[in-house]
């Protein structure tokens, strides 16, 4: 089967990471030299994907020059955001351009060096309308829990907490059924993790699959600075 289009976020504002890195676009934040989102397209590069839409807002022209229509065996094309429209509304903009029965979703601020093709092939298996990649962590209160049954069919989302607990998170990289999200009544500006993923739990068909692959979000400063000794395993 053929890899589907891959969308990544990248419009993001990243206001709590300006402080360390002012004028920049988060994905283009410089580790060890080079911008984040070099690292999560050589990871999808070496994955074997071929077509990645890069959905951007915020300082989209220095991604973009960056960046060009070509990186390693990659195609990329580019969705702009002339005004903030929430992840779900990114989604819809670039959906515009996907050409394949079925989607990825990868934030551009997470690294999370799953198997991209085996996350694909368990959707295909289990005939979803989503799929998302889950991650064990021992605080999952920064980014709200993940509640799902035997058979990895999600039930429901937990809002982030101020107490720390352990719990399995959403990892930031999903799946998607085009007809699936082409069939919803979505409005221009929305959450894709609230409004969507969240509000079509009742339909039974969402699921999650469980990876323990590396796992960090740039998005707080101590999170980058991580980055800066860790991403050294990952040079390529």
């Amino acid at each position: 089967m053929a890899y589907p289009d891959i969308v990544i976020l990248a419009g993001g504002l990243g206001t709590r990471l300006n402080q360390a890195v002012p004028d920049t676009p988060k994905p283009m934040a410089p580790v060890n030299g080079k911008p984040f989102l070099q690292y999560l397209l050589n990871h999808i590069n070496a994955a074997g994907f071929r077509r990645v839409i890069l959905s951007t807002g915020y300082m989209s022209e220095k991604i973009e020059s960056y960046f060009k229509n070509k990186y390693k065996d990659l195609e990329l094309l580019y969705s702009v955001e002339d005004e903030p429209l929430g992840t779900g509304g990114a989604v819809q903009l670039a959906f515009q351009k996907v050409q394949t029965p079925h989607f990825m979703v990868i934030n551009g601020d997470t690294f999370f060096r799953i198997n991209l093709d085996l996350l694909f092939q368990k959707h295909i298996e289990q005939l979803a309308d989503v799929t998302m990649a889950l991650r064990w962590v021992e605080d999952a209160s920064r980014y709200g829990s993940v509640e799902f049954d035997r058979n990895n069919r999600i039930l429901k989302f937990t809002e982030k907490s101020e107490m720390p607990k352990p719990g399995y998170i959403n990892g930031g990289i999903y799946v998607i059924s085009s007809r699936f999200f082409k069939a919803q009544a979505l409005p221009g500006k929305f959450s894709l993790e609230r409004d969507l993923f969240e509000s079509k739990l009742d339909s039974g068909n969402t699921y999650g699959h469980i990876f323990s692959d590396y796992f960090l979000d740039i998005g707080i400063p101590a999170d980058y600075h991580r980055a800066q000794t860790e991403f050294h395993a990952f040079e390529n």
